[in-house]
C-alpha cells in the first residue's frame, strides 16, 4: 500500500536540532565506550534524518510489520548512527541502551545485529554484504508484491560508505539488481572519501562510481552538498522513489566527522573516540553543550512522535487491507500470513520422491528430483545457482525464471556472482515471505562464506545445495575439487552441514533443510552415481544427524563411520569383514550438527563405548579425532588431481581395501 505523502513543512529548526542529535549521540556514545566509529554517523546524520523523518515509512510501535519499508546500513561501523535514528523514532532503544554501546548483551552492538535490536533489519559490518542484502530485500518484496498486489508494496533503502563500493559483492549485487530492474530498491552513497587508512584517494580515486551504477543499469543523482542541503537530498530521494523502472543511487558528498574542527575530514574521525577536547570542540561547532551528555531536545521528540503516528496509520490501514482481503480473497491471505509466520503448508512433505535398490544416481540428481515435488506443494520455495542449475540440478522446472520484465518465476539466474548470491539469499531470508536456496559447486562454497556466516550467526533459514563435493568429481582437477571444506564448514557455528549418502537421504536431508528455521543448511552433494543403501524408512535416521546403517551378523568388533559417498565403500568393506569374522558396524553421519545434538543415550546407543571406530570421509581428516580418537581415518589430506573420479579416488587410498586395513588394525587382526 502507499504510504504517507512526505512532510512538505520546509525545513525548519527542529531538523537542524534533531540532526545535531544524531551527530552528538555518535560522539557519546563513541566516547563513553571508549571504542567506535564516530565519523560517519556525524557525516551523513543529514541525509539519514531526510530519509527517515521524510520518506521511510516505519512503525516504530510494530517493528516487524510486514509491509513496512527497509532501511539497511550496510556501512555498519558507523552503527550509532542507526542507534540514534531508532532511538528518536521511538523503538525499544532507549538512551540507557545507547549509553550503553558496545557492552556485553547491550541492545547497541559495536556492529548492528537483527537478533539484538528490534529495527535492525540486516546484521551488517563486513562491507559490502548489507548492500547485496538489500537487493535480496528488494527482490522478495518484489517478488511478494506479484503474487499479492495490494498487500505487499514498499521499499528497500541502504546506506553505502566508499568501503562498501569497493567490495566485490556489492559491484556483483548492484549488477544483479540492474539485470532484474529492481525499482524499489534505493542506495544512498555516503560519499565522504575517506578510508580507516587515510583518503579514499590511496586506493579509490579513478574508478567513477556514478558512471559504473549508470552502466549496471542504475538511475542515478549526486547531491555536492550533503552536509547542509537538505533540500537537495530530499528533492533526491524523491525522484528515486518515483523511478520505477531501475535502482536508484544517489550520491551525496559528506564530510566525514563533521563538525570536529581538527578531524573532520580526515580518517582520524572513522574508527576511534574523537577523545575528550576534540569531542567538547565538536559538540561546540555543532550548537551542542559540551557538558550534557545524550541529550535530545523535546522539539525533535515531537516531531519524531508526529512522524511515528503517521507510521501507526499506514500500519492500521494495512492491516485493515488484510481484514478485507480475509473475506473477499481469503485463500490468498491466509497464504501470505503463513508465508509471513514462516510456517510450511500442511502436507508439505508428503508425496517426495522414495527410492529402491535398483536406483543408482547422483545425489545432486536425487535432490533436483525432491526440490521439483517440494516447489509443487511449497509455493514459497524460491532460489537460485551461480550459472549452474544444469550442474547441481536446482532449476524448478516449469516455474518461470525472474527477468526485468517478469516477478513471478520461481528460478533466480544470479550469474557467475557467488559473493551475490550469498548476501542476497540472506537478504531474502530477512524479508520474509519466502524459503530460499542457493547453489554452486562445493569448491566454491568459499565465495560465499562471509554471506553463509552470516546467515549462520543471524539464524536465517536459507539452504545451500553445493554440488561436486569431493575428488569424485575427477577431470576438472584440484582446482575443483573440495578437501578442506567440510570441516571448515562444520567449525562454523549454527550451519549445519548435511552430506548424505544416498538418493533417500538426500530427501531427508531436504526434509530437514526445509524445516528448519532457525539457521542455515547446506546440502553437500555427489556429482557421481552412488548407490541407493537405504529404505525410505530407514534414511529417516538422517533426522538425528547420525544412525545406524548396518549391524555385522557376528560380534561387534569395531564401527565404521562415514558420510556422503564413502557410505557405500564403508558397506562394501564391513561385508568383507563380515565374512571374515570380524564384525563391523556402518555409522552413517551426514550431519555433526544434529547428532550432537542428540541424547547422550541416543550417541551410545550408535557409537558405543569401548568398540574401536575407523572414519572414511573424502576430505580432510583433521577433526575426525572427536568421534575415533587415535583411531584411523580413511580420508583426503592433500589436493586432488586430473583424471577420472573413480581413478583419482583409489589412488589417493580411499578404496575398500584401505577400510579393510584401517578396520583390522584397530581390532589388532
Amino acid at each position: 500500500m502507499p504510504g504517507p505523502a512526505p512532510l512538505r513543512r520546509p525545513f525548519d529548526e527542529v531538523d537542524a536540532q534533531a540532526i545535531a542529535a544524531i551527530r552528538g549521540l555518535g560522539i557519546d556514545a563513541v566516547e563513553k565506550a571508549n571504542s567506535g566509529h564516530p565519523g560517519l554517523p556525524m557525516g551523513a546524520a543529514p541525509m539519514a534524518w531526510v530519509l527517515w523523518s521524510r520518506h521511510l515509512r516505519t512503525c516504530p510501535g510494530d517493528p516487524d510489520w510486514p509491509d513496512r519499508d527497509r532501511f539497511v546500513l550496510s556501512a555498519g561501523h558507523g552503527s550509532m548512527l542507526l542507534y540514534a535514528l531508532l532511538h528518536l523514532a521511538g523503538y525499544p532503544v532507549s538512551l540507557d541502551d545507547i549509553r550503553n554501546f558496545r557492552q556485553w548483551e547491550s541492545r547497541t552492538p559495536g556492529h548492528p545485529e537483527t537478533f539484538a535490536t528490534p529495527g535492525v533489519e540486516a546484521t551488517t559490518g563486513p562491507l559490502g554484504q548489507g548492500a547485496g542484502n538489500s537487493v535480496g530485500m528488494a527482490i522478495a518484496e518484489r517478488t511478494l508484491r506479484a503474487r499479492f498486489p495490494g498487500l505487499v508494496d514498499h521499499r528497500v533503502f541502504a546506506l553505502v560508505s566508499d568501503g562498501d563500493l569497493m567490495e566485490g559483492v556489492a559491484c556483483e549485487a548492484a549488477s544483479l539488481a540492474g539485470q532484474l530492474g529492481l525499482g524499489r530498491l534505493v542506495w544512498l552513497y555516503d560519499q565522504n572519501d575517506v578510508t580507516l587508512d587515510g583518503p579514499a584517494s590511496l586506493s579509490f580515486s579513478v574508478e567513477d562510481v556514478a558512471a559504473r551504477h549508470r552502466a549496471l543499469g542504475w538511475h542515478v543523482q549526486t547531491v555536492a552538498d550533503g552536509d547542509h542541503d537538505l533540500e537537495a537530498i530530499d528533492a533526491a530521494i524523491e525522484r528515486a522513489v518515483a523511478e520505477t523502472g531501475q535502482p536508484s543511487l544517489v550520491v551525496v558528498n559528506t564530510t566525514i566527522g563533521y563538525g570536529a574542527p581538527n578531524k573532520a575530514g580526515t580518517s582520524a574521525a572513522h574508527g576511534a573516540p574523537l577523545g575528550g577536547d576534540e569531542a567538547a570542540a565538536a559538540k561546540a561547532a555543532l550548537g551542542l553543550d559540551p557538558k550534557t551528555a545524550f541529550a535530545v531536545p523535546e522539539a525533535v521528540r515531537e516531531r519524531c512522535a508526529e512522524r511515528a503516528r503517521q507510521g501507526e496509520a499506514a500500519r492500521d490501514a494495512w492491516y485493515g487491507a488484510l481484514d478485507r482481503a480475509r473475506t473477499e480473497t481469503p485463500e490468498p491471505a491466509a497464504e501470505l500470513e503463513r508465508r509471513l509466520r514462516n510456517g510450511l503448508p500442511e502436507g508439505w512433505d508428503q508425496g517426495l520422491p522414495a527410492f529402491g535398490p535398483e536406483d543408482r544416481l547422483a545425489t545432486r540428481d536425487a535432490s533436483g528430483k525432491t526440490m521439483n515435488a517440494l516447489a509443487a506443494r511449497v509455493p514459497e520455495f524460491f532460489g537460485g545457482d551461480a550459472d549452474l542449475s544444469c550442474s547441481t540440478k536446482t532449476a524448478l522446472n516449469g516455474l518461470g525464471s525472474q527477468s526485468a520484465s517478469e516477478a513471478n518465476g520461481r528460478n533466480l539466474h544470479y550469474g557467475v556472482r557467488e559473493h551475490a548470491m550469498g548476501a542476497a539469499a540472506n537478504g531474502i531470508a530477512y524479508h520474509g515471505g519466502f524459503r530460499t536456496f542457493a547453489s554452486t559447486f562445493f569448491c566454491f562454497a568459499d565465495y560465499m562464506r562471509p554471506s553463509v556466516r552470516l546467515a549462520a550467526l543471524s539464524g536465517l533459514p536459507v539452504v545451500y545445495v553445493w554440488t561436486h563435493d569431493s575428488v569424485g568429481v575427477g577431470e576438472d582437477g584440484p582446482t575443483h575439487q573440495p578437501v578442506e571444506h567440510l570441516m571448515s564448514l562444520r567449525a562454523m557455528p549454527n550451519l549445519h552441514v548435511v552430506r548424505p549418502a544416498d538418493a533417500n537421504e538426500t530427501v531427508e536431508a531436504w526434509r530437514h533443510a526445509l524445516g528448519r528455521t532457525a539457521g542455515p543448511t547446506a546440502l553437500v552433494l555427489t556429482r557421481q552415481k552412488v548407490p541407493t543403501l537405504t529404505t525410505p524408512e530407514a534414511a529417516r535416521g538422517l533426522q538425528h544427524g547420525g544412525y545406524v546403517l548396518r549391524n555385522p551378523q557376528s560380534a561387534l568388533r569395531a564401527v565404521v563411520i562415514a558420510t556422503g559417498s564413502e557410505v557405500s565403500l564403508a558397506v562394501a568393506a564391513a561385508e568383507r569383514l563380515d565374512s571374515e569374522g570380524l564384525g563391523v558396524r556402518v555409522v552413517s553421519l551426514p550431519c555433526w550438527e544434529l547428532f550432537e545434538a542428540q541424547s547422550p543415550a541416543y550417541r551410545e546407543s550408535v557409537l558405543p563405548a569401548g568398540i574401536p571406530r575407523v572414519a572414511v570421509e573424502a576430505g580432510a581428516t583433521l577433526g575426525w579425532e572427536r568421534y575415533v580418537g587415535s583411531g584411523p581415518v580413511v580420508g583426503v589430506d592433500r589436493f586432488g588431481a586430473s583424471a577420472p573420479g573413480a581413478e583419482v579416488a583409489a589412488r589417493l587410498g580411499l578404496t575398500e581395501d584401505a577400510v579393510c586395513a584401517a578396520a583390522r588394525s584397530v581390532v589388532g587382526s
